[in-house]
């Protein structure tokens, strides 16, 4: 959060320092930050420029709260996170599929003669399944192997994959039935074809999952609500020129007293003879000591 701040308000220039870890000093003096036992935050800072110690303790949110998102902290934001990476990468391959099936030249219609809506189904089947692999890599995270969930995800698993076997070895058979003796270009389509059903499904789940993580994350609650926004100060918090004043005037009347008592006791001692020598040895000594004799 401080080298966040540094970097925002470029406080290496404002402090006129050249070390980074001097700057997060100065900053940690001049910041005060107190946590209740109610759960209450408080952020003060200090600075010469009363705006800037404004947008100083704001920005102490802004980058808390940045900060919590990226950290992932709750069961939640583990799971938005992770289908968001994966969503992002399966967006780019379905667009890569697409492309690759528009360069075919090879219309719709060549599927006529093949069951395309088995292909598409088996494609659809081999995307649940690949979903389901990454939703239960995603559960180790966070549940044991002993959890009732993940178990159950294991069985779902298994039943994914067996339908896929029995629908891919009958879209197969079904498509070797339609036409025994496809062309090369026919072939190039339908594999493209299947590619692009299969990246077109797993986006949809993968969508779907990130969905559904996101509004796990909203019903959490947040993890930061802002109770009262930092605003300029209208009065100087320091330097405190009252309690200046008094401290100085308790202190010069203290020193007076007691050079009052230290004047008045040498007095009397000048009157005493025996004090007199001593006093007067206590000179010669000090004399020598700094070289004045």
């Amino acid at each position: 959060l401080l080298d966040a701040l540094i970097d925002e308000f470029d406080l290496m220039s404002r402090y006129g320092v050249a070390y980074r870890s001097s700057v997060r000093a100065a900053l940690m003096g001049s910041s005060r930050i107190a946590s209740g036992k109610d759960g209450i935050i408080t952020v003060e800072v200090d600075d010469t420029d009363p705006q800037l110690a404004a947008d100083m303790a704001n920005a102490y949110v802004t980058q808390l709260e940045a900060l919590m998102s990226r950290l992932a902290v709750t069961e939640a934001q583990q799971r938005r996170q992770f289908f968001e990476s994966q969503l992002e990468a399966t967006k780019q391959k379905l667009t890569d599929a697409e492309i690759l099936l528009s360069q075919t030249g090879v219309s719709s219609d060549v599927l006529k003669s093949a069951p395309a809506t088995a292909i598409a189904g088996v494609a659809a089947l081999q995307a649940e399944v690949t979903a389901q692999e990454v939703r239960l890599g995603a559960m180790r995270g966070y549940l044991t192997e002993t959890a009732p969930e993940f178990k159950q995800a294991v069985t779902a698993l298994a039943s994914l994959r067996a339908q896929l076997a029995k629908q891919s070895e009958g879209a197969r058979s079904s498509t070797s039935r339609a036409d025994g003796s496809s062309g090369g270009a026919r072939d190039d389509y339908i594999t493209r074809y299947r590619e692009f059903k299969y990246q077109e499904t797993l986006f949809e789940l993968f969508a779907r999952q990130f969905e559904m993580a996101k509004l796990d994350e909203s019903r959490e609650g947040a993890t930061i609500q802002v109770i009262d926004t930092a605003t300029a100060p209208e009065f100087k918090s320091k330097p405190k020129k009252a309690l200046i004043a008094v401290v100085a005037t308790l202190a010069t009347g203290f020193l007076l007293l007691l050079w009052v008592f230290v004047r008045q006791s040498l007095k009397n001692a000048s009157q005493d003879t025996e004090s007199a020598q001593k006093l007067a040895s206590i000179r010669v000594a000090f004399r020598r000591a700094f070289g004045l004799s």
